[in-house]
């Protein structure tokens, strides 16, 4: 019997489990006699052609189905708990943690601390590997759950126990050579701290982590994030122009190297190193792919790809128009460069830009995405925002108009006075929203 009982949500239309008479509140008990720990054991174990499983009604009568289906074919069941298994919190006390930097107050779901390599393969989460277990990795690599996205910050043993306050941090490192024998897929991030895992100490790490290619295909380097919220928290330092310059010269250096080698840059420098350092933005070319979006490594430059690729395909119309954009402070300038085309052809259109600093968590933090919803109340109040205000998703809780301080997107629009718009993070959907056509956000609303 299953030690966590797995409750079926939702049975879908037209479905095996439908044709089984399934329905919601029905307790999945096993598969082929087998206790099914989480959401992968279920997928692998029900792949097979031929299977049993056994389901407890929700009068407590305890059904035994065999079914016959197409290799992979998927039964139609969603469970209450999309993982099947309760989520792993981080057992480090990690110097940079942003979680730590956290203001009291706010939704008990932001201090929850993952670390949890399920979530690594469904959402894209980065882990340390200190929270695996020995067959934790046997089942990523009998499953092939892949790609591994895996926080290095520094291959040093007794320096990466330092940064993250875990003894064990420096031997877990033997999971991620593991994964690499075995041919499992990785992505690497560096989050990279003043005085501790840079210099010298990013030169060995760029080195020992070279030695992972092919299947560590990328490694981001990322600049601590420091808010003003960290009294007696690890004394960190935020990095200057000149810190990022020589960061940059250092990733460019063994891009060049590695691209020699291995045809791929393999190390990619955070977005913010270059805004920070006042240096151009890389040629698409330099980003393989766009592997580390989600780490702001590229996001400048595929939204200049795309808005350029965008409103190429326009010829310019006579329309009128008015619109504001809020943003962080990091972001302003380069949307302001960017817009200077569309201005061109629409010369009906006016598009105010609104950079906006951070209070809540400080003047340091100066990216879009940790806006809340009372900086940019306090920011615009008052200020001409035209007929719509246009924000970032990278503003919202995923899936949600709300912002991280649980502001909404109408109580901010009341404030306001002024309908606001969700925009998905693309130059097309940019360019749409500037140009107040619908359908410009995916999940976007007019409020």
């Amino acid at each position: 019997m299953n030690q966590k009982e797995h409750t079926i949500a939702r049975v879908l239309p037209g479905s095996i489990a439908e044709e089984l008479e399934l329905e919601a509140g029905d307790v999945l008990l096993s598969v082929g006699g087998q206790r099914v720990q989480d959401i992968f054991d279920y997928r692998y174990l029900t792949n097979e052609e031929y299977l049993e499983i056994c389901v407890r009604k929700a009068d407590g009568e305890e059904w035994e189905l065999e079914i016959e289906k197409e290799f992979e074919e998927d039964l139609g069941i969603e469970f209450e708990n999309g993982l099947m298994d309760d989520y792993r919190s981080c057992r480090n006390k990690c110097v940079f943690c942003f979680i730590d930097q956290l203001p009291k107050g706010m939704r008990d779901t932001l201090y929850f601390k993952d670390d949890d390599s399920r979530l690594s393969f469904l959402q894209g989460n980065y882990v340390t590997l200190t929270n695996m277990s020995g067959e934790d990795v046997d089942r990523i690599i009998r499953y092939r759950l892949e790609p591994v996205n895996i926080s290095f910050q520094t291959t040093n043993p007794g320096l990466r126990c330092r940064m993250l306050n875990n003894r064990f941090a420096g031997e877990a490192l033997e999971k991620a050579k593991r994964l690499f024998k075995a041919g499992i897929t990785m992505n690497g991030q560096i989050v990279l701290c003043k005085g501790l895992n840079d210099g010298e100490e990013l030169e060995r790490t760029i080195r020992d982590l070279a030695g992972f290619l092919p299947y560590l295909q990328s490694v981001s380097v990322v600049p601590v994030g420091l808010t003003c919220h960290r009294e007696g928290l690890y004394s960190l330092e935020p990095f200057t122009r000149e810190d990022a310059i020589r960061v940059l010269d250092q990733i460019h250096g063994w891009q060049e190297r590695l691209y020699r080698q291995h045809g791929t840059h393999f190390i990619h420098a955070g977005d913010e190193w270059y805004l920070l350092a006042g240096h151009r933005i890389p040629g698409e070319e330099t980003y393989d792919g766009y592997l580390q979006l989600e780490n702001g490594v590229g996001m400048v430059r595929l939204l200049k790809e795309e808005l350029s690729k965008a409103l190429a395909q326009r010829p310019g119309d006579g329309r009128k128009r008015e619109v504001s954009i809020a943003t962080g402070k990091l972001a302003a300038p380069i949307l302001e460069e960017e817009l200077k085309g569309m201005k061109e052809k629409y010369l009906g259109v006016r598009i105010r830009i609104y950079p906006i600093e951070n209070r809540f968590f400080g003047e340091s933090i100066t990216v879009a995405g940790l806006l809340t919803g009372q900086d940019l109340k306090s920011a615009l109040c008052g200020k001409i925002l035209g007929e719509e205000l246009l924000l970032t998703e990278h503003m919202f809780k995923r899936g949600e108009d709300v912002f991280l301080d649980d502001m909404t997107l109408e109580e901010l629009s009341r404030a306001l006075q002024v309908p606001v718009t969700i925009v998905k993070s693309d130059g097309k959907a940019l360019l749409e929203a500037v140009l107040g056509e619908r359908g410009q956000s995916e999940r976007g609303e007019m409020i």
